[in-house]
């Protein structure tokens, strides 16, 4: 028998008093029961989002609610701009391209984060941008950008800012309304400690309006139907019941934690991580690394690859490699949600060894230390990471 840890960006470990509300017996979604669970799910929300705008909640992965987020606030024709740097990024510009807009494109290399004023520069240079999409945790990468900053600038144009929070929101601290951002899209499988099958999306005023007037097709996630259910405590079409049902206890015990405390354990994680794949030998490959998954560079003359598929495969350890073009160079630990202390150190005792197996040179104990001196002090250093 093999026991497995998960320690990839989503989907990530499911508390037992979640996994056990799934199993429950369903409720029907018509009834002051469900409505009930829904309503305290939706308010709940709006405090990890940071935002008194409505949470609308729609059955689907996070990509179904990115797409979401372009067919709800645009028409034929419209000029938008996508910052992208890495995987998820350039997900923006090929949803937006599947439905015939046509974005400007600020494009940096994987790793490295999108600068502010390179954003500021391209709305002045096209004030007839009506969105910006960019990514605020990239997953792919292990990049965070400065969203506060970008909010900020996004805010002072007619344009509204739109953010792919999926894997950030319950991880990273992310200030919905303070730091002026107008649409986020979230999943429930990151940091809510939940299955894959739930996304989220918050709307501001600004961004209401490009709704009202959005010409582009759509019906399923149409959010003028699903701000109307909501009204009535309910969702237009069949929501994924057992989903929400065991979200809500997911949420509970976020609060119990209280999310402060959850976002200190987040970043004490991501700090044992990043000294872990040091004390290795190995470098940090993103420029401004985030909270919620550390990626290292896959030392030379070894197959990324095969350090993947041997953690899991001979030690029951997932973690996550490189997309795109970084795959086999990079791989990805990540320390969100329901991954603890004890997870971590499991996944760098087996990393030495895999690497060992591969024939990279590794001192014994030496990452594992190095993770067990920043846990034991309890505190992660104040990041330099921008928007914290």
């Amino acid at each position: 028998m093999k026991k497995h840890y998960l320690l990839t960006p989503g989907p990530t470990p499911i508390p037992p008093e979640v996994a056990q509300k799934e199993s429950l017996p369903i409720l029907h979604h018509r009834t002051s029961e469900f409505s009930k669970i829904f309503m305290n799910v939706s308010e709940s929300l709006k405090e990890i989002f940071q935002t008194k705008n409505d949470i609308l909640i729609t059955a689907s992965s996070g990509t179904g609610t990115m797409e979401s987020a372009v067919i709800n606030l645009l028409s034929p024709g419209d000029e938008i701009l996508v910052a992208s740097c890495g995987n998820f990024g350039e997900r923006w510009i090929k949803i937006a391209e599947a439905y015939g807009i046509k974005p400007t494109v600020i494009q940096v290399e994987w790793g490295k984060a999108i600068k502010p004023e390179t954003i500021e520069e391209a709305l002045k240079a096209n004030p007839k941008i009506k969105a910006v999409y960019t990514t605020f945790t990239e997953t792919s990468t292990g990049v965070v950008n400065d969203i506060e900053k970008i909010g900020s600038i996004v805010a002072s144009t007619p344009a509204v800012l739109v953010l792919d929070a999926i894997s950030g929101l319950g991880g990273q601290k992310l200030l919905t309304d303070d730091w002026k951002v107008d649409v986020v899209v979230a999943g429930s499988q990151k940091g809510l400690m939940l299955a894959p099958g739930l996304a989220f999306v918050s709307v501001s005023p600004k961004a209401w309006k490009l709704v009202e007037s959005s010409k582009l097709p759509k019906f399923y996630f149409d959010y003028k139907k699903y701000k109307k259910s909501l009204e009535g405590k309910t969702t237009p079409f069949t929501p994924a019941v057992t989903l929400i049902v065991a979200l809500e206890e997911s949420i509970n015990m976020i609060k119990a934690k209280g999310f402060e405390n959850v976002l200190k354990d987040a970043s004490l994680l991501a700090s044992a991580a990043r000294a872990g794949m040091k004390a290795l030998g190995l470098e940090l490959f993103a420029e401004i690394p985030c909270e919620v998954v550390t990626s290292a560079k896959v030392p030379e003359g070894v197959d990324g690859g095969k350090i993947v598929k041997k953690l899991r495969e001979e030690y029951g350890v997932s973690i996550a490699g490189g997309q795109g073009k970084l795959k086999g160079k990079i791989i990805r630990f990540a320390h969100m949600g329901y991954i603890g202390k004890a997870d971590l150190l499991v996944g760098f005792a087996c990393l030495e060894m895999v690497l060992s197996q591969l024939g990279y040179k590794v001192e014994k104990g030496k990452g594992i230390a190095a993770c067990e001196e920043v846990l034991l002090k309890g505190e992660a250093p104040v990041p330099a990471n921008a928007g914290v």
